[in-house]
């Protein structure tokens, strides 16, 4: 008997012992986590990630741990995006700061009075935290706006104006887009860049600025970039805007304010900002702060004197500047190729990326040299200014040479208001069939027969692996496609889709079910190819097709009098009149073709006119 109670009582200690060990553990991980996240907003990234790290390296395999340390982890990709983004820091002249309600900051912006149209709204329908509005300008003929999916995640939409209808709203592109949220877009004066913010591309936490270019040859929104130190920050930051005819550049941040408000940052405008590395985080932190310079510049002080080599100068920056781009656009290639390589099962694609990886891995080090040794010209030119006792400011030399002006009157908010509601009307979309739409079921399902139907298809590759994939292991998806290699691997695919604006509006529902690597894959008659020769085909064929029009008349007695012959070849521009039987005996005259729609309406109406009323007009696509 005492063996036994010996025994329970070991156990017991065990126990008490391992919970324990584990709440101390959590209280670590809990206290690590919080550390690092303080450490984060003072910009001290570096030690940031260290405590995020350790805390990662105290959790086991558990469910709860693994959950925990996939938190953990997306922290630390944070800080360390920080510690990137600090290389590249610009020093803004801060014009002016005001605090405005985060429900209305946007209306204190010198954007088109009344444009901006309170969410819900026919674009916007659900109105919460993040979106309040949708910046709507009375003669626009193309619309960009956030709005949230079916799962809830904001993406941004276009719209545009076709005659007098709305197109239905298209998500913008692959690249613009996670599993997160993207909010107030606003398009520049030229057209040519889009800024937005958001809480799930590479940034530093909370929402971020970026921007992304329009590619007249790709005829979309080039990757976004961010916009970086001081615009982007840990915190929540919104609605980029340039204004350079006013010599300003607007931004809005919630960073050192009450949870309801929001800064709206006025910035001196600079056409080209000079960035540079910030190795020291509180210096980070003060360039951050954006506070208002104090004082006016005197109108007796010394002009600084302009360096003779300048358009050297100039011209090294504009190096430096481009081979840092190319460098962040190869090394962002190169990740999304590896996890592409990672999850294909198809050999010719795999070969085809492994060709690609190594071309991008060896010029990858080629642009690196480049930018070291361009830096360190750069860095020898300001050393000859130094030592030919030269001292100037060489972000006001740049902005002086891109036409900024020296003295900026005190800024004056404006106070805009809401505009009328929208009134919007909106094409009809098209039905689809039903047995090969993308769905999201109780029970997913697998296609009835694998073949990829003939033209451009685009799929969603989901998941492979060497065994047979069951059911349960669809979560709902409908229909996916079933695909085995001749080495026995097996690849799953889901849905069936024309277009790439379709399959980019399904992509996140996919990731959002657990499968975060999912990608699009795109086939042209059963082949497959790569999704942006798959976009540029889909492009040029819309741009193949031609709609015609023709009249059909079907007069009472089966016969046109020759004045009503008469009238309709001259209303019709001396067209062809055809004299046809349809299927059920009925003699029909057909006129045309037209090329405009008018025409053919105009012809109608003259028919009617003329005591005809058995006339209608047909749509002919070629």
């Amino acid at each position: 008997m005492n063996g036994v109670r010996r025994s329970l009582y070991i156990i017991y200690v065990l126990i008490f012992t391992l919970v324990g060990n584990a709440y101390a553990q959590n209280r670590q991980v809990d206290s690590l986590v919080q550390r690092g996240d303080s450490l984060h907003r003072l910009y001290r990234f570096a030690e940031a990630g260290h405590c995020f790290s350790q805390a990662a390296g105290l959790l086991g395999d558990s469910h709860a741990d693994s959950l925990t340390k996939e938190m953990i982890e997306s922290r630390l990709l944070l800080s360390e995006n920080g510690q990137i983004m600090s290389e590249y820091a610009y020093v803004p002249k801060v014009i002016s700061r005001k605090m405005f309600s985060r429900k209305d900051f946007f209306l204190h912006y010198p954007l088109e009075a009344e444009a901006w149209r309170e969410v819900p709204n026919q674009l916007d329908s659900i109105s919460d935290g993040l979106s309040h509005a949708v910046y709507v300008p009375e003669e626009a003929e193309t619309i960009y706006f956030s709005a949230k999916d079916e799962e809830g995640a904001r993406n941004i939409y276009r719209t545009s104006l076709e005659d007098t209808l709305w197109t239905l709203p298209v998500m913008l592109g692959e690249s613009l887009t996670s599993v997160s949220d993207e909010v107030y877009p606003l398009l520049s004066a030229d057209g040519k860049s889009l800024y937005f913010s958001s809480s799930g591309l590479h940034g530093v936490g909370g929402f971020d600025i970026y921007v992304s270019a329009w590619d007249d040859e790709a005829k979309g929104w080039s990757e976004p970039v961010n916009m970086g130190f001081p615009y982007s920050s840990p915190y929540d930051d919104f609605l980029y805007l340039d204004a350079p005819e006013e010599g300003h550049s607007f931004f809005a941040s919630n960073r050192d304010c009450p949870a309801d408000s929001i800064w709206v940052y006025v910035l001196e405008f600079d056409n080209i900002p000079v960035r540079h590395s910030v190795a020291d985080s509180q210096e980070l932190l003060e360039i951050s702060r954006l506070e208002p310079e104090s004082g006016d510049k005197s109108d007796t002080e010394p002009e600084e004197e302009l360096p003779e080599n300048m358009d050297r100068y100039m011209s090294k920056m504009a190096q430096v500047r481009s081979l840092r781009d190319s460098i962040s656009f190869y090394t962002t290639s190169l990740e999304e190729e590896r996890n592409q390589f990672a999850l294909s099962n198809d050999d010719a694609e795999r070969m085809r990326l492994t060709g690609v990886i190594r071309s991008r891995e060896a010029r990858l080090p080629q642009l690196q040299d480049s930018y070291r040794k361009e830096m360190a010209e750069l860095q020898e030119i300001e050393m000859e200014f130094l030592f030919s006792g030269v001292v100037f400011d060489p972000d006001k030399i740049m902005a002086d040479a891109s036409g900024k002006q020296d003295d900026i009157p005190e800024y004056e908010y404006v106070s805009n208001s809401f505009g009328p509601a929208l009134d919007m009307k909106m094409k009809k979309p098209e039905k689809k069939g039903f047995d090969y739409s993308f769905m999201i079921l109780d029970k997913g399902r697998f296609a009835e027969d694998n073949t990829i139907p003939p033209g451009i298809i685009y799929q969603i590759q989901i998941f492979g692996g060497g065994g047979k994939a069951g059911v349960h292991n669809l979560r709902g998806l409908s229909p996916v496609f079933e695909v085995r290699s001749p080495s026995g691997r097996y690849t799953y695919r889901v849905g069936l889709f024309r277009t790439y604006n379709d399959v980019l509006s399904k992509l996140n529902k996919v990731k959002k079910l657990g499968f975060k690597s999912a990608f699009i894959v795109a086939y042209e008659d059963g082949n497959q190819i790569s999704v942006a020769t798959a976009k540029n085909r889909e492009a040029s064929m819309q741009k193949q097709v031609t709609r015609l029009y023709e009249v059909r008349i079907i007069p009472e007695d089966a016969e046109l009098d020759d004045a009503l012959t008469s009238g309709i070849r001259q209303q019709a521009g001396g067209k062809d009149i055809a004299r046809v039987e349809s299927e059920d005996g009925t003699l029909v005259f057909v006129v045309g073709p037209f090329a405009e729609k008018e025409k053919a309406d105009e012809l109608v109406a003259f028919v009617k006119a003329m005591g005809v009323e058995d006339v209608s007009f047909n749509e002919i696509i070629k």
